[in-house]
């Protein structure tokens, strides 16, 4: 966060120290100041512009730096002889430290009156010099500084020539969500490089589904026993997907750490932001070929061209010549965006043209302090509105500021093997994650893992790690469980006498432990039988294990566990995972007295005798066309009749024998073969499903009936359908509980009258676990609604 502004007081004070720190920068910074090589630096009509670089001269990144600034000038004017200004560097070594880097700048505004300064190198650093520049006009621009709490919108004069750090969170989230972990640890520097990504990185894990459970800030200064503590605590978490954001000087004492204590092997995952992996080049060779092996990064990619190659050769040239210890130099992209800052900066003030460039006093007074004898420039608006047009091809790629801060671009996902960052795979904006950058598809946004080149983890694993393991000291979870002694198919305790070990088995216990495995993280548990030493249930009913929930005596309740409203005041519940519902169960009426004549009533009494009629009538018509043509038909009276008769019968199976000459019977009989068909076949249709429904037809077909036939009922022992049958007005001398189903057969099949029930009322999954046994004696008849079964916590 950026601190509140400085009160008047305590802004003299600091000028007074910050002077006097500048004077001693000044004499010892003596050697730094240079102007940028050029040969036209001796016309005598070029204008001068003094700039200010304040950098850790010290660090790699700072001398690496320096060196691509003064080149981008002498490239810059080598190109453009022809242009009016000319920037003088004025360098400052900020040498590590916050306040010389404010004195630094101090220093520059107030004796150099720079009209802008390049840097600092560290967002801690640029904290205080945002308040300068913004006070006396000057812009501030920095290539390394990555924060985002360093707002260029709440701080006009702060130009972000590279990429805010939080431009890379839904990156790191994309991959996260590519292989499903649901959740990660932070581990950060703590200061304001570490704490500016963290509200941004944590908002962007949630969009995706990820929690973040624990934060794990670390000091820049900490010691290595201080880092051992911290692994150490994070060692004893189920997470095991780290995400690292820090700077590669801490990086490296880190992994080296972590490679200590174990966790660099199989099963772990880390992933750096571009902290370290911009830098990596910077991070100790060992460390990386020891610590970091199968660790993933997000890093900014930078597009191989003619132009950055060519440079990169001579810069390794120049860098070697002004420091020769250094044996191997490699250009990164800091090095790349200070060589373009530099290059952006002489564009903006070359736009700007023949200016006077010099500060203002403003309001002077008989009251002045010493802050206010600097003034202000006169060209800082000009300057920045000059740098916001600035577009051109830098080494970086297209150079281009938004809001004041670089253009966000293409980041790449990398694996580190052996020595080097190995690139698996892109992230941009428009398209998420993407193999390589050929495969640009700008209707669809992916996250998928198969977008991915092949993955070596920690370990050498290429398997991908499931994010989670349990903890060998965390908390185990007590889970209550019933102890029955019938119904054993929902909840099933076997006790071992010799080893006193109980183990629960049944339906209830195979959902809870289907559903542990599907959790994207480690859940330890451990299922207690709620029973006494002899193993005997040490509960009457089922609400005294939700009691043992509510007084927080175990942490959950699993089995046949009905969820209602009572029970859900003291617990809540998961959602239910059986069929809801009471219903009663209820015998088939015995109909074997009417199945003697059951076959005449598929018709009607009119519907047999008029197809009676009919047979006699076809028998007529076919008679009166048939008994002259046809000897079949003739003979005697009797023998004619019953021809007939027997003709006209047998056509309703079928079966008739005798023969039809003349066209008009033939056509009688093709109606009647027709009419005859349809008969039968409702007929066949009818019966079949009258005795089939005479067989299934229930004794009691709702509750008001049983209520008023004062027949008694039956419940299961210990079920809260008890108090539901009281508050529907049964009398407890109405009510019989049983344990098993086999009791509730035998009550079922002698009946009320006999000292058995007329029915049994129990929920939906026990009534028909009891017609799995019975099916073919009783049916079951919807009740209540109620939720079903459920689990407690």
């Amino acid at each position: 966060m950026i601190p509140p502004r400085i009160s008047f007081d305590a802004e003299k004070l600091l000028f007074l120290a910050l002077s006097f720190i500048a004077m001693v920068v000044t004499f010892s910074n003596g050697t730094h100041p240079a102007v940028a090589q050029s040969s036209n630096n001796s016309n005598p009509t070029t204008i001068t512009v003094n700039v200010g670089v304040v950098l850790d001269l010290e660090t790699r990144v700072g001398q690496m730096g320096l060196s691509c600034i003064n080149m981008s000038l002498s490239d810059f004017y080598s190109s453009n002889p022809s242009y009016k200004t000319r920037l003088v560097l004025n360098v400052r070594d900020s040498k590590r430290d916050e306040v010389a880097a404010a004195a630094a700048a101090l220093d520059l505004i107030k004796n150099k009156q720079v009209q802008g300064i390049i840097g600092p190198q560290g967002s801690v650093q640029a904290d205080f010099l945002i308040h300068l520049g913004n006070k006396y006009h000057v812009p501030i621009m920095s290539f390394s500084a990555t924060s985002p709490s360093l707002s260029s919108i709440r701080s006009p004069y702060f130009i972000r020539a590279s990429q805010n750090d939080s431009s890379q969170v839904n990156a790191i989230s994309a991959l996260i969500q590519a292989f499903g972990w649901k959740e990660t640890v932070l581990v950060y520097v703590d200061n304001e490089f570490g704490e500016g990504i963290i509200l941004s990185l944590i908002n962007a894990l949630q969009e995706v589904g990820t929690q973040v459970p624990h934060r794990s800030p670390i000091s820049p200064s900490a010691t290595d026993d201080q880092i051992l503590q911290e692994l150490h605590k994070l060692m004893t978490m189920q997470t095991r997907v780290f995400i690292v954001h820090m700077l590669p000087t801490l990086g490296s004492r880190l992994f080296a750490k972590i490679k200590e204590v174990g966790m660099m092997s199989e099963g772990f995952v880390w992933i750096l932001t571009n902290g370290i992996t911009d830098l990596l080049n910077s991070v100790d060779s060992s460390v990386v070929a020891s610590s970091m092996q199968g660790v993933l990064g997000i890093k900014t990619y930078i597009p191989n061209s003619p132009n950055l190659d060519n440079f990169m050769v001579r810069w390794k040239m120049k860098f070697q010549q002004d420091n020769p210890s250094v044996l191997n130099p490699i250009l990164n992209i800091f090095g790349c965006r200070a060589y373009d800052v530099a290059r952006a900066l002489a564009m903006a003030i070359e736009e700007m043209g023949a200016t006077n460039f010099t500060f203002q006093m403003l309001n002077a007074s008989t009251d002045i302090t010493d802050l206010d004898t600097i003034g202000v420039s006169q060209n800082g608006q000009k300057l920045l509105q000059e740098l916001a047009n600035v577009t051109f091809t830098g080494l970086t790629g297209n150079f281009r500021l938004v809001d004041g801060q670089l253009e966000s671009s293409v980041f790449q996902i990398v694996n580190i093997n052996e020595n080097a960052a190995r690139g698996i795979g892109f992230w941009t904006l428009e398209n998420g994650l993407l193999r390589d950058l050929c495969s640009f598809n700008t209707s669809k946004y992916s996250t998928s893992k198969s977008n991915l080149k092949s993955i070596i983890w920690p370990g050498d694993s290429t398997s991908v790690p499931k994010g989670w393991e349990i903890p060998t000291n965390g908390k185990r979870l007590k889970i209550l469980v019933p102890v029955k002694d019938s119904f054993l198919q929902f909840v099933t305790v076997t006790r071992n006498p010799s080893t006193n070990i109980s183990q629960v088995t049944g339906y209830c216990i195979s959902i809870f432990q289907a559903v542990i495995e599907k959790l994207p993280y480690a859940l330890a548990y451990d299922l207690i039988p709620f029973a006494f030493n002899n193993g005997s249930s040490a509960g009457s009913s089922y609400n005294d294990l939700i009691d043992q929930v509510y007084y927080q005596n175990y942490d959950a309740v699993v089995g046949d566990i009905s969820i209602i409203a009572n029970r859900s005041l003291y617990v809540d519940f998961t959602i239910p995972f059986t069929e809801s519902g009471v219903a009663m169960l209820v015998p088939y009426k015995d109909n074997k007295s009417e199945n003697a004549w059951v076959f005449l009533k598929p018709l009607t009494w009119d519907l047999w005798l008029t197809t009676g009629c009919f047979f006699v009538f076809i028998a007529l018509v076919v008679w009166i066309l048939e008994h002259k043509i046809n000897e079949d038909f003739g003979g005697s009276a009797a023998h004619q009749v019953g021809t007939s008769l027997w003709f006209s019968f047998s056509i309703m199976v079928f079966a008739q024998r005798e023969r039809v000459f003349s066209n008009l019977a033939r056509f009688v009989v093709i109606v009647w073969f027709f009419v005859v068909l349809i008969l039968t076949q409702s007929y066949t249709a009818s019966l079949s499903s009258l005795l089939v429904v005479q067989n299934l037809q229930p004794t009691v077909v709702d509750m008001d009936q049983i209520l008023k036939s004062g027949e008694k009922v039956g419940y299961q022992h210990g079920s809260f359908v008890y108090g539901m049958l009281k508050e529907m007005k049964f009398d407890d001398s109405r009510l019989i509980y049983y344990h098993s189903p086999e009791e509730c057969n035998a009550l079922l099949s002698r009946g009320s009258a006999k000292g058995g029930i007329a029915a049994a009322f129990d929920e939906v999954p026990y009534i028909k676990l009891v017609l799995s046994q019975y099916c073919n004696r009783y049916t079951m008849i919807p009740t209540l609604k109620t939720a079903g079964f459920g689990f407690g916590f």
